[in-house]
């Protein structure tokens, strides 16, 4: 049982360690983004073929969410993360000594994937979110935040190694790394999480009305709502995908060049981080829920104006909007996930919908790079992202009114048991 209190000072300082945490453990996605072309160019592959690395990453990181989640609840989070680094170190090497591209997927699939960058995202944030309460909100986004500041520190820093000593010395380097500091990081987190505490924060003034766990949310089967869940979480990562994956070779094609690519990228991840920091203060005044619409339709009218614009000044713009108005979508599962369904089985509906929204990138960037091959450009691929998003936001709005409807109908019996009539319902 843990001796520190949820909120609690010791709470913020193994925040911050988790938080380092997943910004190493974060960069294989945005590491292998950058190295995109090179890579390309050396195996003499198709931009689709090229795009495999990256879908066999995340698909892998999507499954391994799920089994290092149970893992971190029987064992620990510690334990998971120093799963972690040996998977990170072992994946990068494995990369950088590959002979083909599909030696080179595998490597990402398995090793990077499944038992490396899995260990830092999912399990890091279910834990966080057993650490706070007041504040869980903002708690889950600077933890979230760690996956977005992965991808404003490593496009710039491995272009320049790339371009230095090329991106197989770049992958050693950062296989010793991971190997290196994430288990003096995970020795931060030996303490288990508190026991027994609310499972939702505490209503503020002028705020939405209080959400209660249920083992009917949104007035669906447990379920039906993971699965309605887990569809908004591939389709917005669908539509994610599309800028993240592929504005370096955009660019590139474009003539502005990979470096200028590669920048835009760094820009639209520092410009998540704030969103996400932004976007967990909003959800612990407004909730989940509302969060997630709210970023739907913020990342909906980023996407369309990728379509009409091609400049690069206005590349620039756009990848630092796209990267304000998305942020905060990945972590309001997470709240949404701790405000509706039963707390006992937070951890691991977490890690699910966690694994669809990668799943979700993992398909996006393959696509993406399909739509290249079948059009000649990009402009089809961002019309793609749009649809999808849609899909995203149309379920994001039909949850958000069935929540609604179903408050309507709790509103009269919470009335009549404030007045004495009865008990809270539940």
């Amino acid at each position: 049982m843990s001796t520190h209190a949820a909120d609690s000072r010791y709470a913020w300082t193994r925040l911050m360690a988790t938080l380092a945490l997943m910004t190493i453990g974060s960069a294989a996605m945005y590491v292998v983004s950058v190295v995109l072309p090179t890579v390309q160019a050396e195996f003499g592959a198709a931009r689709a073929d090229a795009s495999l690395p990256y879908t066999l990453m995340m698909v892998g990181f999507g499954l391994g969410g799920v089994m290092m989640g149970k893992l971190a609840d029987r064992h620990g989070v510690m334990t998971v993360v120093l799963i972690g680094a040996v998977g990170l170190g072992a994946g990068f090497i494995a990369a950088a000594y590959s002979s083909s591209l599909w030696l080179f997927a595998l490597a990402h699939g398995v090793l990077l994937g499944a038992f490396g960058s899995s260990a830092t995202f999912a399990p890091l944030v279910a834990d966080t979110s057993l650490w706070f309460v007041r504040r869980r909100g903002i708690a889950v986004a600077i933890c979230a935040s760690g996956n977005y500041l992965a991808g404003a520190l490593w496009p710039p820093i491995v272009q320049r190694l790339v371009e230095a000593q090329g991106w197989r010395h770049t992958y050693l380097a950062l296989g010793l790394l991971c190997l290196l500091t994430m288990p003096l990081l995970a020795l931060r987190l030996r303490t288990r999480p508190p026991v027994g505490q609310p499972a939702a924060a505490s209503v503020r003034p002028g705020g939405p009305p209080p959400v209660q766990p249920s083992n009917r949310p949104f007035g669906l089967s447990l379920a039906q709502a993971q699965v309605l869940l887990c569809v908004a979480g591939v389709a917005c990562c669908v539509a994610m995908a599309m800028p993240q994956v592929h504005i370096v070779a955009y660019c590139g094609d474009l003539g502005y060049g990979v470096a200028r690519g590669a920048e835009m990228l760094s820009l639209m991840l520092a410009c998540g981080i704030v969103s996400r920091l932004v976007s967990g203060m909003i959800c612990d005044r407004i909730g989940g829920l509302r969060t997630l619409l709210l970023g739907s339709v913020l990342q909906g009218v980023a996407l369309l104006l990728f379509i009409p614009f091609d400049g690069l000044l206005s590349l620039y713009l756009i990848s630092a909007l796209f990267g304000l108005f998305q942020g905060g979508i990945v972590p309001s599962y997470a709240i949404i996930v701790r405000e509706h369904f039963p707390p006992a089985e937070a951890g691991a509906r977490v890690g699910t919908v966690i694994m669809a929204t990668l799943f979700g990138m993992a398909l996006g960037g393959w696509m993406s790079g399909v739509v290249f091959d079948l059009t000649g450009s990009y402009h089809a691929a961002f019309i793609n992202g749009v649809a999808w998003n849609l899909l995203n936001l149309t379920i994001a709005s039909t949850l958000f009114l069935r929540f609604q409807r179903s408050l309507h109908r709790r509103q009269p019996l919470l009335d009549h048991a404030g007045d004495g009539g009865g008990h809270p319902v539940r």
